[in-house]
């Protein structure tokens, strides 16, 4: 059966003006979409996959933004073939939306926070579909229990704070679907979920798919996401398309160095490495800017960096010998559900339950679960940023609860925290100079000013950035240098123990894999002890000595990572490690599988 082309970009070129000079974002991108079929685009930040999604929107803000060059062919619904590269703003409106809907990256900032979700959604269908609002709100209704949300007449009158990340998600897609569109854009739409809501998230859109017979153009920078999922994949760099085809043959036989960079940075499941792969390790750029290839294959990057079951046996066995740094005896954080003064019978969200442990000194401790399972609040707690009401927290011996604030002060110094967001973790008022030097200021480290400069300077290196970026201003930075700030920023206190919590969930895997590997390059030579705190078990598995699920403020289980991953004991642990995306040649043959027996049915 001949497939039915939907959308057919060729040599589509989209400019942004800098200054004098015009920078090309997209340059020479063709790809055909077809009806039935999803194309993963992936790529790092900045690779041009979310701009050539807005030129397909024909939403490129310009200035300073335009499309300069090339087709975006669309068949449309009536059977007449438009290039929207043409199509006016008004006529736009007739597609946007109706034949062409996107799913953007952070629901919360797509979403109108002083609007009802519902009415968000009647809103879309009262403009495209010129139904009344009693229609409208049944329809949306309708989409609500499509996309599985729960109780959908409650949802529908509630404010878009009011919802969790994977729910805000679900009201995008029951909006994007709302007038049965022909083409799907979606753009991150999973990357900062839990793995099982990401998993229920792109099950959800499969369904729909099938159902709509919808084209799905889904763009992301973890190939692992698109493995099971896409039927192409295209790969971009810097705005041009180095490598596109079959999933199965850009995952079992890639070309070009850069695809085989982000295959290869992904932690790896089945065998553990001391570092991750980089897509520097795979290429570098020569004097006249043309790529050139340094590693063939993915093992050759991977020789001298694999640690045999053995050798890691011997390091804990020295690890677990030595002196617990941090005791945790019954710690509990509840939150009142209402603040009343009048209340009684108080009743209590318990954010952390009962929880006991130990971390050794020098140990990388995971601690993993979905969000509200308490791995955050658990960390806050540790450093007396989230109010406890019950047990005991021992660092190096002393309770740290039973202490007031000034004689905590000391203990804080050497206990810091490295955020989820970097961005707004740093005052964008502030240069990165003053950001990294602000706590030696309060904690009176250095007497002088020059003094803190020469320490900002040497931990500026130290972290892979230049001293000439220190008079620079957050907003300069991608979202891995802006991590690498925030990490300088703790180091600067000379802490021993330092809180991960979430630092690497929002960003790109290739960059994930250059902070992982920096912060336990960081680790070795500084002999820190870090609490790890993630919702993605391959992460936690690359990462840490031990680890920790939490499930509704409770401990579920504790042990080593490739004991747990290899036989988890309880149920919800085992439902972590499937939602886990694999990326295995194994998975991507069951998934096409499963895909053309569905479409056959």
């Amino acid at each position: 059966m001949e497939k039915q082309a939907l959308l057919e970009i060729n040599n589509l070129v989209t400019q942004f003006k800098s200054g004098t000079e015009m920078l090309k974002a997209v340059n020479n991108v063709s790809f055909t979409l077809n009806r039935g079929e999803t194309i993963g685009i992936v790529g790092e930040s900045g690779s041009g996959k979310s701009v050539t999604s807005l030129s397909v929107m024909n939403l490129i803000p310009n200035p300073p933004g335009k499309i300069t060059g090339g087709q975006i062919l669309y068949h449309a619904k009536d059977g007449s073939t438009v290039d929207l590269v043409n199509v006016s703003e008004k006529n736009m409106r007739k597609f946007r939306g109706n034949e062409i809907a996107m799913i953007f990256q952070e629901p919360m900032t797509s979403l109108n926070p002083v609007i009802k979700c519902g009415d968000q959604v009647m809103e879309a269908i009262v403009f495209h579909q010129q139904v009344s609002m009693k229609v409208a709100r049944e329809k949306t209704l309708e989409l609500f229990r499509e996309v599985q949300l729960p109780n959908p007449e409650i949802i529908v009158d509630r404010y878009p704070h009011q919802l969790s990340g994977g729910q805000k998600q679900r009201v995008m897609i029951a909006m994007a679907i709302s007038c049965e569109p022909k083409v799907l854009i979606a753009d991150e739409p999973t990357t900062a979920l839990d793995v099982t809501v990401q998993k229920t998230i792109l099950e959800l859109m499969q369904r729909l798919q099938l159902r709509y017979n919808m084209g799905i153009l889904f763009i992301t920078h973890d190939l692992g996401v698109i493995a099971e999922l896409a039927d192409k994949v295209v790969v971009m760099y810097k705005g041009e398309i180095v490598e596109q085809g079959p999933v199965l043959e850009i995952f079992s036989n890639p070309k070009h160095p850069y695809t085989k960079g982000l295959l290869a940075c992904r932690p790896p499941l089945n065998f553990r490495v001391r570092r991750l792969p980089v897509v520097s390790d795979f290429m570098k750029r020569g004097a006249n800017g043309e790529i050139i290839e340094i590693n063939g294959n993915v093992g050759e990057a991977l020789k001298g960096v694999t640690i045999t079951s053995a050798e890691r046996e011997q390091e804990h066995n020295v690890l677990y010998a030595g002196n617990k740094i941090l005791e945790l005896k019954q710690v509990k954080t509840w939150f009142p559900e209402s603040h009343s003064f009048f209340e009684k019978n108080r009743k209590y969200i318990k954010a952390v339950d009962d929880v006991s442990f130990d971390v050794f000194e020098g140990e990388t401790l995971g601690l993993v679960g979905e969000s509200g399972c308490g791995k955050t609040t658990l960390g806050r707690s540790i450093l007396k940023l989230s109010p406890t009401v019950g047990g005991q927290i021992l660092y190096r011996g002393n309770d740290i609860l039973a202490m007031n604030e000034k004689e905590f002060r000391q203990y804080r110094q050497n206990m810091q925290l490295i955020f989820q967001d970097p961005y707004s973790s740093l005052n964008p008022r502030l240069t990165i100079g003053e950001a990294i030097s602000e706590p030696m200021l309060v904690h009176k480290i250095f007497s002088t000013e020059a003094q803190r400069k020469e320490r900002v300077m040497e931990l500026l290196k130290k972290v892979g950035l230049e001293e000439k970026q220190y008079q620079r201003y957050p907003h300069e930075f991608s979202g891995g240098q802006r991590q690498r700030v925030c990490i300088a920023r703790a180091l600067g206190l000379n802490p021993n123990f330092i809180i991960c919590d979430e630092s690497v969930s929002a960003l790109d895997v290739s960059v994930q894999a250059q902070v992982l590997n920096l912060l336990n390059d960081l680790k070795k030579e500084f002999k820190f002890t870090y609490i790890f705190i993630s919702h993605d078990l391959s992460v936690v598995k690359f990462m840490c000595d031990r680890m920790v699920v939490m499930q509704k403020g409770k401990v579920e289980e504790m042990g080593d990572p490739d004991e747990i991953y290899a036989n988890p004991k309880s149920e919800y642990t085992r439902k972590l490690i499937e939602s886990i995306p694999k990326g295995t040649i194994e998975n991507i043959k069951i998934a096409a599988t499963n895909r053309n027996n569905q479409l056959q049915f």
